[in-house]
């Protein structure tokens, strides 16, 4: 197994398997108040994606810090989502997220913008595969409501392929082309 450092200091950790993407979001100690005194713990937040259009996030709490990324890590595994791209480098289309405080905007953009985005949402977008992309967090700067709130709004994500399917029409009629030459006036007249 490879550990990597990535350019911000953070860990990356590519599994052999089908080679995905780990990102460390956060790390927090939580206490636990007991009789004798407080017990001490870690939680963990990870983001977890192939780099192609899938994603999964998970929390972990545990005594010591690398079990409970190892928690985090498989928890992301098993709830990843696929999200459609468009090229294959950003969304489809604007879309808001919400969870609790946190409340995320995330916009389509042109080739060559990069991911415009605070830390929690940068590594949601970087495990995704996702290379343009403008994004703000509104309300709060919790680690754990941000990413939650990203992938409330990136499962709510659509193609016009899965809409044009679900209308039963075609993916031209759905996109509307602007250079067809004619103008609505001019068909119906």
């Amino acid at each position: 197994m490879a550990r990597m450092q990535n350019e911000r200091g953070g860990r990356d950790r590519r599994d052999e398997g089908p080679d995905l993407v780990e990102k460390l979001v956060a790390i927090n100690r939580v206490a636990k108040v007991v009789k004798g005194g407080r017990r001490f713990g870690f939680s963990a937040i990870v983001v977890v994606g192939d780099g192609n259009g899938r994603a999964g996030y998970g929390l972990g709490k545990a005594r010591e810090v690398p079990e409970a990324i190892r928690k985090a890590t498989d928890q992301a595994r098993k709830d990843m989502i696929r999200v459609p791209l468009r090229e294959g480098r950003t969304l489809h289309h604007d879309i808001n997220g919400r969870y609790g405080a946190g409340r995320v905007s995330l916009r389509n953009a042109p080739p060559g913008t990069g991911i415009i985005a605070g830390g929690p949402m940068r590594a949601v977008f970087e495990a995704l595969g996702v290379q343009d992309v403008v994004a703000k967090s509104i309300g709060t700067s919790n680690a754990h409501n941000m990413v939650k709130a990203t992938f409330q709004a990136l499962s709510s994500c659509v193609s016009p392929r899965q809409i044009a399917a679900k209308r039963g029409k075609k993916v031209g009629d759905i996109v509307g082309r602007r250079d067809d030459g004619k103008s609505k006036e001019q068909a119906d007249g």
